[in-house]
Formats: structure tokens, C-alpha cells, sequence
């Protein structure tokens, strides 16, 4: 399952702000091309994130297709009661690895951020929504730098006695390697919990890494159209891994992904236009090979 990030992860990052009802259009545009797990929106302080202002308006202009999952993030209660208000179906939280990332990101202690996700995911399960938890900064911290996987697992240990239905593990500024995703991805599976990836492309290695997370059984991997991204928290942090690039990868290795690449490569190109700059994924300026046509 590929989890699309780009209205939300991929729009954060953007010096333009894009407004929410354009937001809901990038939102169904993906869902028309197959995409069944989308993070339509953050529900974080706007003074903070000016991009992700406007969360409500973004859900409320959304025409939902059967069948898709529409989630949003949210950072503490206050942005949990905003988005169970809207009828999402899924709440995504993040618990970053290292004290310096945390207070800058959440500006909370790892302990506090913890405690939020604990409650967080306790209120989800009573209101029938799915919690997904991602672990930030796993591989690699652009304050503390290289993480040490078992500070990384013993925070999943914490988040593995939650209700929460996923675990996912981020190299939110792109510095991990193959071998150092499957040990740790691994390492979560054995907590006995799904386990997702998400990955950027900083440094070239976000591709590599997402097939070393599926290789290591990982079940969902979270993907941004046109490769938009980065956290305006992390210094030099640049786009996630492209959607359509990563589908093509997948497909290519014979593992269905449900999704429409040409039609992920016009979302590419519309949002080319949209932004008034070329976008990090490349199949979108490639297109497809001709065998696939």
C-alpha cells in the first residue's frame, strides 16, 4: 500500500502557499488515480506552518471516493479534536527520535511527545479511527546526528503497547542506507505491529530504501507526487520519494500498486505548472517507457 503525503508533507515545505481549495483538488486528483491511503491535510498551528492553514476548509471540500482512506496529522490533542471534528478516517501522529528534533518540530520533550500519542491514539480507538505513528528522524537527526537504532527501538517498544494499527519508520532528512532500513524495520516487526516506511531523497537514497523496507516486510510505504516535500524543521531537508517514480519501481519488481502512472505523471505536471518550478521526481519528465504505453 502506498500512502500518498504530497497535500500534506509535500505542500509544507512549498515558499508558496497553496490555498486549501486547490489543496482538496490535489487531494481528489489523486484519489481519481487510484490512491487509496491519502494524508489530505495538518492539523498543526497555522502560525507555525502556514502552509497546512485552512485544514478544515481542505476536508470539507473534499468529494470522498469509496474505498479511500483520508487522513490528516495532528501534533497534540488540540489538533486531534480539530481533526475528529472533520470525519477523517485516519490520524496520523509523529514521535521524533532525538530531544533536539522534538522540541524543534512538536516543541515538546520526547517523553511529553510520548504521552500525547499515547492519549491520542486511546481517544482514536474510541472514536473508530485508524492511528497510524510514525518514529521521526530514525535514521539520522540533523541537530544529533546519526541515531542509534536501539534509542529508535525502544521508543517503538513504548508505541508497539499502544492501540495504535501502524508503526512507521521516517529518515525524515534522508541519510539512511539499505542495509541500516532493514535492521530496524525488522526491529519493528518483531514488536508485532504493521510497519510502514517513509522515506526522502536527500542524498539519492530514498528509492533504495523504500525497496529495502518492503524487502524486510514492511506493509505500507508513504510516497509524495512529483517528489514534493521536506519538514521546515530540518535544516537542507528536500522532497520525499515521487509517487509515480516509486510505483514505477514497484510495478517494474511485480508488486501491484493499484495506481494510474499516467495519471500520477498529470498530476506531476499540473502541479509543475501550479508551483511554477520543476518538481524532484524524474518519471514524470521521462514518461513512460514505451512498452508500457
Amino acid at each position: 500500500m502506498i500512502r500518498e503525503v504530497g497535500p500534506r508533507d509535500g505542500l509544507q515545505n512549498e515558499k508558496q502557499i497553496v490555498p486549501p481549495e486547490t489543496r482538496a483538488e490535489l487531494v481528489q486528483r489523486l484519489a481519481a488515480a487510484g490512491l487509496k491511503r491519502i494524508e489530505a491535510a495538518s492539523f498543526v498551528n497555522p502560525e507555525r506552518v502556514p502552509q497546512m492553514a485552512g485544514a478544515e476548509e481542505v476536508v470539507s471540500a473534499l468529494e470522498r471516493r469509496d474505498g479511500a482512506v483520508y487522513s490528516g496529522l495532528a501534533l497534540n490533542e488540540r489538533g486531534y479534536d480539530r481533526l475528529r471534528a472533520t470525519g477523517l478516517d485516519e490520524v496520523s501522529f509523529a514521535v521524533a527520535a532525538t530531544e533536539s528534533f522534538s522540541e524543534r518540530n512538536a516543541g515538546a520533550s520526547v517523553e511529553a511527545a510520548l504521552e500525547d500519542a499515547e492519549r491520542i491514539v486511546e481517544r482514536a480507538k474510541e472514536d473508530g479511527l485508524h492511528a497510524s505513528v510514525t518514529v521521526s528522524v530514525a535514521f539520522g537527526c540533523p541537530f544529533e546526528g546519526l541515531v542509534d537504532p536501539q534509542r529508535v527501538l525502544v521508543i517503538g517498544e513504548r508505541l508497539a503497547a499502544t492501540e495504535a494499527d501502524e508503526l512507521v519508520l521516517a529518515d525524515t532528512i534522508g541519510v539512511g542506507t539499505p542495509t541500516r532500513v532493514k535492521g530496524l524495520v525488522e526491529g519493528f516487526i518483531g514488536l508485532g505491529k504493521p510497519v510502514g516506511g517513509h522515506f526522502h531523497n536527500t542524498r539519492n537514497t530514498g528509492y533504495a530504501n523504500a525497496y529495502a523496507a518492503l524487502e524486510a516486510g514492511a506493509s505500507a510505504l508513504d510516497a509524495s507526487v512529483g517528489g514534493l516535500g521536506g519538514c521546515p524543521f530540518a535544516p537542507k531537508a528536500t522532497g520525499n520519494v515521487a509517487t509515480e517514480d516509486l510505483a514505477y519501481l514497484l510495478e517494474g519488481e511485480g508488486v501491484e500498486t493499484g495506481v494510474d502512472l499516467e495519471a500520477l505523471i498529470g498530476i506531476s505536471e499540473w502541479l509543475e505548472e501550479l508551483l511554477g518550478r520543476r518538481l524532484e521526481g524524474y518519471l514524470y519528465r521521462a514518461g513512460l517507457f514505451k512498452s508500457q504505453l
